[in-house]
């Protein structure tokens, strides 16, 4: 049983790995697209910037260890998260495969939601769907913390984008009706050199805003995993040299994070950070919109501030819907027509289909290793 639960907390990791790679677009996408940066730097800057975000704070986490599933009802052993996990990471590959910016904080909740249900045999009481919120937000289940976000946090992201854009051209209009020499800078050209340099601040804010919802997932994974072998005596018995994986008292009791969990999954995923993701970069910075440096600055500024705000609360939204969503109303500030609305639609049946997909593979998996007699 321990080299199960070994192996699952390596499984884990290589789905943060994957995470890092499939989500690196997420904030380069569009400082490449620009040419502020050359690919190497921006994926340089990108794991950098993913490793400050990914310690910074736990509230994420808190929600995957503890905010979706109802240990009650269910047994969260090693054999559900694997499924899980494993159900999130074939979701991501094929779509990332496909060159499509899907979402794996999706993938991985409908992971664990799907084996849950095939655990509990259907008992959908095993998934804990909504409860009332107390005043910080920490408890609210799959609909406020899932659902309702999964619309939301786009509109957001895309009213921001959009409303973002518009300010920055109006005062480029009011600055160019000036003359003078704030009409001088208002052209393109120093509009470009200006835009370039910002954006490399409003990129680095992206990649540590994805650090820090996006690598929390993986935390509370493991974390839920520990737990739970520590409640069923797995970890009774470990060898000196592993007892760093006993859950400290404050996990136990509070659903902490433990240190060594946090700095791990913040390094594995700043790796798949440095491998990239082009695939889905060309997606995000040429196929959905033609990009300067300006419109590359308001969708990174936009998407970073929802996705800060809700990590702060203990969301774990898209950061692909965000800034593919940003993106989009960045475009439609500068024409509607600007936008590739065919591409925009195969990334939306992405979206849509992310959770039950990966869910399903999930549940079928849990039922295969059922049948196997390994669950």
């Amino acid at each position: 049983m321990l080299t199960l639960v070994m192996t699952v907390v390596l499984v884990a990791l290589i789905f943060e790995y994957v995470n890092g790679f499939h989500d690196t677009a997420n904030s380069i996408a569009t400082v490449v697209a620009t040419k502020v940066l050359s690919p190497g730097q921006a994926v340089m800057m990108a794991a950098s910037t993913n490793l400050i975000g990914a310690l910074w704070g736990t509230a994420v986490a808190k929600t995957i260890a503890s905010g979706l599933i109802n240990a009650g009802v269910v047994d969260v052993g090693a054999q559900l998260i694997l499924c899980a996990l494993l159900g999130a990471i074939i979701w991501n590959l094929i779509t990332w495969w496909l060159g499509l910016p899907s979402s794996s904080s999706h993938a991985l909740i409908g992971g664990l939601v799907g084996a849950a249900l095939a655990a509990a045999a259907n008992n959908f009481d095993a998934i804990i769907f909504n409860q009332p919120m107390d005043p910080w937000y920490k408890s609210a289940g799959v609909l406020w913390k899932v659902i309702v976000p999964m619309v939301s946090s786009p509109i957001m992201g895309f009213t921001a984008g959009f409303l973002l854009m518009g300010v920055l051209f109006a005062i480029i209009s009011a600055m160019a009706r000036s003359g003078g020499w704030l009409g001088r800078l208002a052209r393109p050209r120093w509009v470009n050199a200006f835009f370039g340099k910002a954006q490399l601040a409003s990129a680095g804010y992206m990649g540590f805003a994805h650090g820090m919802n996006d690598a929390q997932k993986t935390m509370g994974i493991i974390a839920l995993l520990l737990v739970s072998a520590q409640a069923n005596g797995v970890l009774d018995d470990l060898p000196g040299w592993l007892a760093f994986l006993h859950p400290s008292p404050g996990a136990l009791a509070d659903g902490d994070i433990d240190m060594w969990i946090k700095i791990t999954c913040a390094l594995v995923m700043a790796a798949g950070t440095a491998a990239g993701g082009w695939r889905i970069i060309k997606t995000l910075g040429h196929k959905l919109v033609k990009l300067h440096p300006i419109h590359g600055f308001a969708a990174e500024a936009s998407a970073a501030s929802v996705i800060t705000l809700a990590s702060s609360l203990g969301i774990p939204v898209s950061t692909t819907h965000n800034i593919s969503s940003a993106i989009m109303g960045v475009g439609t500030a500068k024409r509607f027509n600007a936008i590739k609305w065919t591409v925009v639609e195969k990334m939306i049946w992405a979206w849509i289909l992310t959770i039950p997909m990966a869910g399903g593979m999930a549940y079928g998996l849990f039922l295969l290793f059922a049948k196997l007699g390994w669950a």
